[in-house]
């Protein structure tokens, strides 16, 4: 739980400067990272790995070589997918599971690219809760 918290102050402050500095390239480098992700999906492959790609684009985009570094550093171990296939484990199902996850990173780039940093702040906020939230419920499930 603690995580999560770690995460929201860092990567939802990231959003909010990365919404205010981000260039062009870097909106297209998180877009790509979002087609990846949708890509791996369907495929039903690897989906950490675009996953974590987005939120590394996010923190380049703020232009705080300070974002990066922590993200680089705690990135891995601080994204519970790093540790825990959960969603194998969700009782929704992989696909509703990543499904919800690619739409919540919409919600955020989309912010970014309107330049609106409260709304990708929140947004980022949102999508860090929601995935603790999907977290325990596999974890729950799996205990069943």
């Amino acid at each position: 739980l603690g995580d999560v918290y770690k995460r929201q102050g860092l990567e939802g402050e990231a959003a909010a400067l990365a919404a205010v500095r981000r260039s062009r390239a870097q909106l297209a480098a998180m877009r790509s990272a979002q087609v990846d992700l949708l890509a791996a999906i369907a495929a039903g492959g690897d989906t950490f790995t675009p996953d974590r790609r987005l939120h590394q684009e996010i923190a380049a985009a703020t232009c705080n070589a300070h974002f990066v570094e922590l993200l680089n550093v705690l990135g891995a171990a601080l994204i519970p997918r790093a540790r825990i296939n959960t969603p194998a484990l969700a009782p929704s199902g992989r696909l509703e599971y990543l499904g919800m996850v690619h739409t919540e990173h919409g919600s955020i780039v989309n912010a970014i690219a309107n330049r609106d940093p409260e709304a990708a702040r929140a947004a980022m906020r949102t999508h860090l809760s929601n995935s603790r939230d999907r977290l325990r419920r596999a974890q729950q499930a799996a205990a069943l």
